[in-house]
């Protein structure tokens, strides 16, 4: 008997920009955690051989961010080969899930099995009651939904039953959050390094979240109970993908210093750096207490990180508190990033616009703040959005609150709700003039004379970062998150709904763009070059001190504008005061025991 084909096709689908084609650069930023986590649960499936002996499982993956996603290609070497197969659209978010059906439905056409999993999916099955709309019509084209995760040979099921024809219209496993411990490791084929900007992938080593914000989808998806992977696994995941040469990570874990196991993770980075001069680097998200676990921040950069995504979401105690996110003390903020600074690392924040309490002069008057008294490299901004999955999305959904039917919107970076106080108008102006505030000649070059005025703090490498980030949201109108180098657009794909242009219009308008946007690019760039040249050339520039590099002095900070100015500020400081005296009539019991 011959051998018969079963391939498995994972897509990690774009989404449209607002002229409706797909998102897709010649290169992309980091490559999707869940292509690579699926991936290697479906090599560790073949590997199993979950089909039998006598069939020949086929892995296929697809990055739409930066590889053009044919399906008529894809449909022709299905039926070339004679096989079965299943589609899977992975890791889709809101903001992707219309342009996943696009794909889907090709394929169901073609009479080929399609799922989509992802946040969305997960997200709504586990915190509404009834099956949104866009569910219930994907699901009549004959889509099928997998919610949750996939380890613990779940995935195995799902080969089953489509190779017996017989995939279920929904596969729910939110109840059921599956350990981590062991798992097969998230790999990518090296096809997929080319396409992306260095040599980098991404993993977790974690998920779930013990904390409550209301905007968040992960504690609803992954849970609030923490899941982690060992440090053995670890290690294997960082010699597989360096053997392949990959050796750029990003670490997606929301919340790295919370995993319990963050020393004995870093520890075995150490070694692999420094006895075996493994060559490589780390980006991780924190909180903005990490700085408070002793030796975290010494060892994670001894271990290879070197830029890290910090929550700081807010400088207002009261839009804190309003959103749940009460681990975030902003007496705190300026103690932390100097840590981090001193031991050369850059630093990103994100931060929120919309909470109820803002107005669109209180969110300028924030960034001015942040600018003059905190010292932090990269700041980037988001609309606060009812993401479907988090609390936000279903208390407004309850009370009947409109919020725009578009999922392709739900981005971060476009407004899809009203806010209490700001008009719309108002609070897309506070958005984009947020942005334009932060990241203005004067303050690019406040943030590099900075970096120039420490041994270790690569001014060459903040200026291209911050120029990413703005000339993303300046020239290219999407977030930073999901930009790339040189976009690409295809006459043919458009959504759904929009009519296919003509070449007479669509070409010409295309070819307009790139030449526009690369002047803004090359000018621009060329613009802030000669500010960092002149600081890098300059013989005093290590004696640069301003108010957000002073060291940290629990009096003098309590006149900072941050703590006298913001909505909740003075009782922080009250709090703060009232926590070091705790910490310090402790620490005297504990030294008259002894």
């Amino acid at each position: 008997m011959g051998v018969e084909d079963f391939h498995f096709v994972m897509i990690k689908p774009t989404h449209y920009d607002d002229d409706g084609y797909p998102i897709q650069w010649l290169r992309s930023a980091i490559p999707s955690n869940t292509l690579a986590c699926l991936n290697g649960l479906a090599e560790a499936a073949r590997g199993r051989a979950v089909l039998g002996t006598d069939v020949a499982i086929h892995l296929h993956t697809f990055d739409e961010t930066n590889t053009r996603v044919k399906p008529d290609k894809i449909i022709s070497m299905i039926r070339k080969s004679g096989g079965k197969a299943l589609i899977g659209l992975v890791g889709v978010q809101s903001n992707q899930f219309p342009r996943a059906v696009d794909l889907a439905r090709k394929f169901i056409d073609a009479g080929l099995p399609v799922a989509i999993g992802g946040f969305h999916v997960s997200g709504c099955m586990s915190m509404l009651k009834e099956m949104p709309p866009e569910m219930v019509s994907a699901q009549a084209l004959g889509i099928s939904f997998f919610a949750g995760e996939a380890e613990e040979l779940r995935i195995d099921d799902v080969f089953r039953d489509t190779y017996a024809g017989q995939l279920k219209p929904i596969y729910n496993f939110m109840s059921a959050l599956p350990s981590l411990e062991g798992e097969p490791t998230p790999i990518l084929p090296s096809k997929h390094i080319q396409f992306t900007a260095g040599s980098h992938s991404s993993f977790d080593l974690g998920r779930g979240c013990p904390f409550q914000c209301s905007f968040c989808t992960i504690i609803n998806v992954q849970g609030r109970k923490s899941r982690f992977r060992s440090p053995n696994d670890l290690e294997q995941i960082i010699r597989d993908n360096y053997a392949q040469g990959i050796d750029r990570f990003f670490i997606t874990d929301d919340n790295f210093a919370r995993n319990r196991q963050w020393e004995d993770f870093f520890d075995r980075l150490i070694i692999l750096r420094e006895e075996e001069g493994f060559d490589i680097k780390f980006i991780i998200q924190v909180d903005t207490l990490c700085h408070r676990i002793k030796n975290f921040i010494e060892k994670a950069t001894r271990a290879g990180v070197n830029r890290v995504f910090i929550g700081l979401e807010n400088i207002n105690p009261d839009n804190l508190m309003a959103a749940k996110k009460r681990q975030n003390k902003i007496t705190e903020y300026r103690e932390m990033l100097l840590a981090w600074r001193d031991h050369g690392a850059t630093t990103y924040a994100g931060y929120i616009i919309g909470f109820p309490g803002d107005t669109k002069e209180s969110v300028l008057r924030d960034v001015e703040i942040i600018k003059k008294e905190l010292p932090l490299d990269l700041l980037e901004f988001f609309y606060l959005t009812p993401l479907p999955g988090s609390e936000d999305h279903k208390v407004l959904l309850e009370k009947g609150v409109w919020m725009d039917p578009d999922l392709n919107k739900y981005d971060l970076n476009h407004r899809v709700t009203h806010h209490p106080k700001m008009s719309d108008t108002e609070w897309e102006e506070a958005y984009r003039e947020a942005w334009d505030s932060y990241y203005s000649e004067e303050h690019v070059t406040t943030v590099l004379r900075r970096a120039a005025a420490s041994p270790r703090g690569r001014p060459g490498n903040k200026l291209f970062l911050m120029m990413w980030f703005y000339l993303m949201v300046r020239y290219e109108g999407v977030h930073p998150l999901e930009g790339g180098y040189f976009r690409i657009k295809t006459r043919k794909d458009r959504r759904s709904g929009l009519p296919i242009e003509s070449p007479f219009v669509f070409y010409p308008r295309y070819l307009a763009e790139i030449v526009a946007k690369h002047w803004g690019v090359v000018s621009t760039v060329a613009r802030f070059y000669l500010r960092y040249r002149a600081i890098k050339r300059s013989p005093d520039r290590a004696s640069f001190m301003d108010l957000a590099l002073t060291p940290v002095d629990q009096d003098n900070d309590r006149d900072l504008s941050m703590l006298t100015e913001t909505r909740g500020g003075q009782e922080a400081v009250a709090k703060a005061k009232r926590d070091h005296e705790l910490r310090e009539a402790g620490k005297a019991r504990a030294r008259e025991t002894v």
